[in-house]
């Protein structure tokens, strides 16, 4: 028998082709740094000189021209709280049906899945009149007229109605993250687990989900940074121009630090004196949400630690 022929090597064209390509994604991702990097250099540079202990814990005064951004910094941190508490239950009960429950024929999860993708499309400012018609017109005034009399205390824009709308805004993120961490639990430890006598339900509480965990506080940041600066959806649901007290209740209204920079921008009497004031809330904004990522940031690392160390 003959020997077998050598592999041919690649050369010429095809390896001109993969330079060409190396070079231009690498210079794609030297491109977005050097963006991000002038970005976050700009508001740095320009809100670092207004970062004081005052600018933190003081409220807006003078026309919003002086003052602090404490009751914004305290909406922000509240909206985005509850909409966490509303999107990621809601989101992985979704998930769980979705993955666990629902047939690949079922026509209702074909539908939850379009709707899913759907909403991941919509324009946030959509989400936000859908919040205004639904939860304050209908379901706020429903609540008024049974509980309250008739008197507007939930058919009003407020942090709730604002919360949830919100959390319909990131619920696809929520979904979408979730699904892919539980279909990516072997199905060995489903079997496992039935097979030692574990009903269907301990058998996702207490080995698929604790699998899976990584995968959902994941979707959790990522809610989390979409929903701490949006501004469109809280517009007709609840966020105030100035407000000289802190919400209470839920059907209180609320400063947030999105719409903050808003105003600033663009309704300011005096754009000039306004100016350090915009830049320190923009990077009181990112600061906050990259607190806020970079708690759950934590509580995703140690949660991975007690399932390897349970392991």
């Amino acid at each position: 028998m003959s020997a077998a022929a050598p592999p041919r090597r690649l050369v010429g064209t095809v390896r001109h082709g993969d330079r060409a390509l190396q070079t231009v994604t690498l210079g794609s991702v030297v491109l977005i740094l050097a963006m991000l990097v002038v970005l976050l250099g700009d508001v740095a540079l320009g809100g670092a000189r207004t970062l004081t202990w005052e600018f933190l814990t003081a409220a807006p005064r003078d026309g919003m021209t002086a003052g602090g951004v404490f009751p914004a910094i305290f909406g922000t941190v509240a909206l985005t709280l509850l909409m966490t508490l509303a999107a990621v239950p809601a989101g992985v009960a979704t998930a769980i049906y979705l993955t666990e429950f629902a047939s690949t024929e079922s026509r209702l999860a074909r539908l939850i899945r379009v709707s899913v993708s759907n909403l991941a499309g919509v324009p946030s400012i959509v989400f936000g009149l859908f919040g205004l018609g639904f939860f304050i017109a209908t379901v706020g005034k429903a609540i008024d007229g049974v509980a309250f009399g008739g008197q507007p205390t939930y058919g009003k824009p407020c942090l709730l109605w604002s919360s949830l709308t919100l959390a319909i805004l990131t619920l696809p993120v929520v979904v979408v993250a979730t699904e892919e961490a539980i279909l990516a639990v072997p199905r060995e430890l489903r079997d496992g687990s039935l097979a030692l006598g574990a009903t269907r339900m301990q058998t996702i509480l207490r080995v698929v989900l604790p699998e899976a965990m990584g995968g959902i506080l994941t979707g959790t940041i990522l809610a989390v940074s979409r929903g701490a600066g949006e501004v469109a959806p809280i517009l007709f649901t609840g966020v105030a121009y100035y407000l000289p007290y802190l919400p209470s209740h839920l059907n209180d209204p609320f400063m947030s630090l999105g719409y903050h920079v808003y105003v600033l921008a663009t309704q300011s009497p005096d754009v000039d004196r306004t100016k350090p004031l915009l830049y320190g809330t923009a990077l009181v904004l990112l600061i906050l949400t990259f607190l806020l990522n970079l708690a759950a940031i934590w509580i995703r690392s140690r949660t991975r630690r007690h399932s390897r160390a349970a392991a």
